[in-house]
């Protein structure tokens, strides 16, 4: 008979390394966001290039994360997780380099396909090597991935400020590849892993949860919440930079500070969802976040900080709640499903930094508001008539 062994809590050390591959997976994604107005001006670059270099990295994500699972299942955890930062690192430091908005086109979208083999293997890491903490460590993990998601939008706006944006990527360069260092260096090799060479029946697996309507009820759901937070996020900037506003890089970084809500709005949306159900909780997100969306249209710029504070708050919920509702309707290959559902998730984020972009260069801020408020609507749509019908 065998007994089971409960595993001892993790050390400061592992969880200082969990934390850093979080910070530095997502320090790199959105970190162009607050530095489009000089982008545009410094590269000749149009509102729809300007798009492009925000959604390049999010559709290479979109592309690889189904995959990266299996890749990972094959060949094991730490030394893809180490490999992927390195990797992260070298792009980073071109776009220091570039001289043309394509070329910093290009290199956003290389360090998209490195990031999964940061995101998706450490969750898979986190879930077989801390069973026994597995919400203190994943709780860990998302609030560094909000904090580094904020700081890449933090130092490219006062790095820009302080020694040019270029310098600023070449730094953050420096920065990841030490972080590579910290990981290879502290973070404990895999116990539990165990090599998977059926690929048949993962790709069983993968297309049959690709017919499955709780998948593509979810699927669709985290479309429309990126589609409205990278739409939003990125070309609220051109409109305060521009007149009556004239923000330069610091204040539009310091207004990224919004997301650091997302530390707290993410372990409190649980409670929410326990207190009114999955699908309530998804429509009152939803509603929030098109109020604050319409509150950007005033003209004050406490009015529109107050707006986006509650649009990224009700896109939090409304992400956390949805991938609630896919875990709890998916009973076996849980991990595929929610590379489906992220592949979903950063795809609305791509079409949303492309989509704004078109709105924003046509009718400018209040375009954008329009079309994001009929994504949600969308979203709404999806929520009350196909995931209520799967009685949620």
């Amino acid at each position: 008979m065998t007994t089971y062994t409960a595993n001892p809590p993790p050390t400061i050390s592992e969880k200082l390394a969990i934390a850093v591959i979080g910070f530095f997976a997502f320090l790199q994604v959105y970190s162009v966001q607050a530095i489009l107005p000089v982008l545009m001006s410094d590269l000749s670059a149009s509102e729809v290039q300007a798009g492009m270099a925000v959604g390049a990295t999010v559709l290479a994500i979109a592309i690889i994360s189904p995959f990266m699972g299996m890749i990972s299942d094959a060949y094991g955890r730490k030394s893809l997780i180490v490999a992927s930062l390195l990797a992260l690192a070298l792009p980073t430091a071109l776009i220091g380099m570039a001289d043309s908005i394509n070329q910093l086109i290009l290199w956003r979208f290389l360090q998209g396909i490195s990031i999964p083999g940061i995101t998706v293997v450490l969750i898979a890491y986190i879930s077989e090597e801390y069973q026994d903490h597995l919400p203190a460590m994943m709780s860990l993990y998302v609030a560094a991935t909000v904090l580094g998601g904020f700081a890449g939008r933090f130092f490219a706006g006062h790095f820009d400020n302080l020694i040019g944006w270029q310098s600023g990527y070449l730094l953050m360069a420096t920065a990841t590849v030490l972080g590579a260092i910290w990981v290879h260096k502290t973070l404990p090799a895999s116990k539990k892993f165990v090599i998977s060479e059926n690929f048949q029946a993962a790709f069983a697996t993968l297309f049959a949860h690709a017919k499955n309507p709780h998948v593509i009820s979810s699927g669709l759901l985290g479309a429309c919440v990126l589609f409205s937070l990278v739409g939003c996020f990125s070309f609220v900037n051109l409109y305060l930079a521009d007149a009556p506003y004239y923000l330069g890089t610091s204040s539009l970084a310091n207004i990224f500070a919004i997301y650091l809500i997302g530390m707290i709005i993410t372990p409190l949306s649980a409670r929410v969802v326990v207190y009114f159900g999955m699908i309530t909780t998804i429509c009152l997100a939803v509603v929030v976040s098109m109020i604050g969306l319409l509150l950007t249209l005033l003209e004050p710029l406490y009015v529109i900080i107050i707006g986006l504070t509650l649009m990224s708050s009700g896109v939090f919920i409304t992400q956390s709640a949805t991938i609630s509702y896919l875990t709890s309707h998916v009973s076996h290959g849980r991990s595929l499903a929610s590379g489906l559902y992220y592949m979903s998730y950063y795809g609305g984020g791509f079409f949303g930094a492309w989509a704004c972009a078109i709105a924003y260069a046509q009718g400018q801020w209040p375009a954008v508001v329009g079309l994001i408020i009929t994504v949600q609507l969308v979203a709404l749509a999806v929520v009350l008539g196909f995931m209520k019908a799967k009685r949620c």
